[in-house]
Formats: C-alpha cells, sequence, structure tokens
C-alpha cells in the first residue's frame, strides 16, 4: 500500500458537532494535512486569524512530538481528531509508539533548553483545555487540547 492510500479522512456532523478524523503516517511531510483541516474546520467557525495562527502552532508541535519520539525508523501513524461545535475547538493526537513520562521537565544541553523540549509547554499556554496520557514502557500516547470560541 502507497503512502498516499494510508492517509484516511473521516467527516461527519452530528448534534451540531462536525468532526474530522485523519489517520495519516508518522512523516514530517503529513502535518500539513493536519494543519490544512484545522483550518477548514477553523473557517467555519469564523475563528480569527490569530488564534488559527496559535492552534496550528499548537497542532504542528503535538503531531511533531509523535512522529519525532513514538516511532523509531520502521514509522507508524499518527491520527488527529477534530471536533469544532459554537463554543469550542477540540483537538485529540493519539499513536501507538513508545510511550513517555509527561511530567519529566525538558532535558538541559548545557544551559539551555534541548532541542524539542518546549513543544508540550507551548501547547499548554495556546489552549485552553489541556490533557495528555502516556507512560514509559507502555505503548501508546493521546495528547487532547481544546480552544474556546466565541459562538458566531
Amino acid at each position: 500500500m502507497g503512502e498516499m492510500t494510508a492517509v484516511e479522512a473521516l467527516a461527519e456532523e452530528r448534534s451540531g458537532v462536525r468532526s474530522v478524523r485523519l489517520r495519516i503516517p508518522a512523516k514530517a511531510e503529513y502535518i500539513a494535512l493536519a494543519r490544512l483541516a484545522l483550518a477548514g474546520l477553523a473557517e467555519l467557525s469564523g475563528m480569527d486569524e490569530e488564534t488559527l495562527a496559535d492552534l496550528k502552532l499548537a497542532l504542528t508541535e503535538a503531531v511533531s512530538n509523535s512522529i519525532r519520539h513514538a516511532y523509531d525508523q520502521a514509522g507508524g501513524h499518527v491520527e488527529i481528531a477534530y471536533g469544532l461545535n459554537a463554543t469550542h475547538l477540540e483537538v485529540e493526537v493519539v499513536d501507538d509508539g513508545a510511550g513517555f513520562d509527561p511530567e519529566r521537565p525538558p532535558a538541559l544541553d548545557g544551559e539551555e533548553l534541548a532541542e524539542g523540549g518546549l513543544g508540550i509547554a507551548i501547547i499548554r499556554t495556546i489552549v485552553d483545555e489541556f490533557e495528555i496520557h502516556s507512560r514509559p514502557g507502555v505503548r501508546g500516547s493521546r495528547l487532547r487540547f481544546v480552544k474556546h470560541i466565541r459562538e458566531q
């Protein structure tokens, strides 16, 4: 199966909630697809450009963490679920890769933070609700964030 056929998308609307689900290969070039889906939902909400830019950054950090840290060279997939209603946008990023300790502080390289050490902190700053579920030695991680939006 080629990579393009491995990209799966499902869109639905139920009880006022618009939702989109993507399943992408854990490769950096697919982050743009995740961002496009977010932009499409944001357009439906009437979200301002600054909020959308912040959410694209949060999404990029979340998906990048799964791509960079969850899998070895053999790769895997990242699932992204988006839900939009009149009051909020919810995003969930799930992988089946190596777990980690989300409470562990970013590593220091000399006197500076090591590359990639601020992703979760950036997401927490941007969004209104945040949760992460992962454990070292246990397969899979789930990161969920919510941004409250005004009803248009």
